[in-house]
C-alpha cells in the first residue's frame, strides 16, 4: 500500500514522500536539508533511506534543499534530460547520480511504478507523476498552469491526489502586494491553478477509487485552507463522491503519513512501524556525472541559473 505525507508546500519549498513496505521516494527537495531531514525523521523515514528522488522541474522552491541534502544522503537523482540540464549548469555544487527518463514514460523504483507526463508551467519540461503499487495509486500534480486532456487521464483511477491550488481569482485580483505582471503571470497558461480550475479537474476525475485530496501550493495571501477545501468539496458532492476527503498541506509542518485508500491500517506497536530496507537497486539509464558534462556557454549558463534560482511569488 502506498503512504504519502507532504512536508512542506508553499512559497518558500515543497517536497513530499511517497513509500510502501520496501521503497521510499522524495518528490522535490525545495526545504532547506536540515527541514528535509527533520520532516522525513518526524514522519518515521529514515533519510538514508529513501530509494530516490523524483523531480518535478527545476524552481528552487522544487530543488532548493537538493544539493545539500545529497551531500550526507547518497540517492539517485530522476529528473529528465532536459531539467537536469539546467540543473548542473545552476548551483549545484556536487556530482550527483542522475537517472534520466523520459516525460511521457514508465519505470521502476523498487516495488513502485512512476509514470511520468509533461505539464504546462513556466519550467524547462515540467513533470506530474502517477505512482502506482500493486494495491493502490497515487497521483502528483505540483505546478500547472492549465489542465489538459492528458493529465486527466493520467489522474483517473487514482485513490489520492496530490494536487496545488494555489488562489482564489478574486483574492489575487484584490492583492494589494503584487504587481500586474506576476498577476499575469500567474494567472496564464503556465502559472498556476486556482482553487476554481482544481475542483474543475478534481470534479472531472473523481470516482469511487478516489479515497483522499491533498491541496498544495496554496497562496498564504490570495487563499485560504477553508475557501479551497469548499471549493473542490463542493465539486466533488455534485460528482455524487461524497466519501472523499479533502485537506490542505502545510508550510510548516509535515502531515501525518497517510494510506493512498482506505483499507490499511497501521502497524501494531509490536510491529517495527518504518519500512523495512531495500535490497534491490533500480535499474535505470544512469548519466555522467555533471563534471564530466563539457560546461556550456558562460551566456547559457547564466540564463540556466536564473531559471533554477526562480522562486514561486504567490
Amino acid at each position: 500500500m502506498l503512504r504519502i505525507s507532504v512536508l512542506g508546500s508553499g512559497s518558500s519549498g515543497n517536497s513530499a514522500v511517497i513509500f510502501t513496505d520496501t521503497t521510499r521516494v522524495l518528490i522535490d527537495a525545495g526545504l532547506s536539508a536540515r527541514q528535509l531531514n527533520r520532516r522525513l525523521e518526524a514522519v518515521g523515514v529514515a533519510p538514508d533511506t529513501l530509494d530516490g528522488i523524483l523531480i518535478t522541474h527545476e524552481h528552487g522552491d522544487h530543488v532548493r534543499g537538493l544539493d545539500v541534502f545529497c551531500r550526507s544522503v547518497k540517492v539517485p537523482l530522476y529528473s529528465n534530460a532536459s531539467t537536469r540540464e539546467v540543473m548542473v549548469t545552476g548551483p549545484l555544487k556536487e556530482p550527483k547520480t542522475w537517472r534520466i527518463v523520459p516525460t511521457g514514460g514508465k519505470f521502476m523504483i523498487g516495488d513502485i511504478q512512476v509514470q511520468t507526463f509533461p505539464v504546462a508551467h513556466d519550467a524547462t519540461e515540467p513533470m506530474g507523476f502517477a505512482l502506482r503499487d500493486p494495491e493502490s495509486a497515487i497521483g502528483i500534480l505540483s505546478d500547472v498552469g492549465y489542465v489538459t486532456n492528458l493529465m486527466r487521464n493520467h489522474m483517473r483511477g487514482m485513490n489520492t491526489i496530490f494536487v496545488e491550488a494555489n488562489y482564489d481569482g478574486v483574492l489575487l485580483q484584490n492583492d494589494t502586494k503584487r504587481p500586474w505582471s506576476i498577476k499575469q503571470r500567474i494567472l496564464s497558461r503556465h502559472g498556476h491553478l486556482s482553487n476554481a480550475q482544481t475542483a474543475a479537474l478534481v470534479g472531472e476525475v473523481a470516482d469511487e477509487h478516489l479515497h483522499r485530496v491533498i491541496l498544495g501550493h496554496l497562496s498564504q495571501d490570495c487563499n485560504e485552507p477553508d475557501l479551497a477545501i469548499r471549493t473542490i468539496k463542493e465539486a466533488i458532492t455534485a460528482k455524487g463522491q461524497s466519501q472523499v476527503s479533502v485537506l490542505c498541506a502545510q508550510q510548516a509542518e509535515p502531515t501525518t503519513c497517510l494510506a493512498a485508500r482506505r483499507g490499511w491500517l497501521p502497524p501494531r506497536p509490536s510491529e517495527p512501524s518504518e519500512p523495512a530496507p531495500l535490497n534491490a537497486v533500480p535499474v535505470v539509464e544512469t548519466v555522467p556525472p555533471p563534471e564530466a558534462v563539457t560546461p556550456p556557454k558562460q551566456t547559457t549558463m547564466a540564463a540556466d541559473t536564473r531559471a533554477y534560482e526562480q522562486v514561486e511569488m504567490f
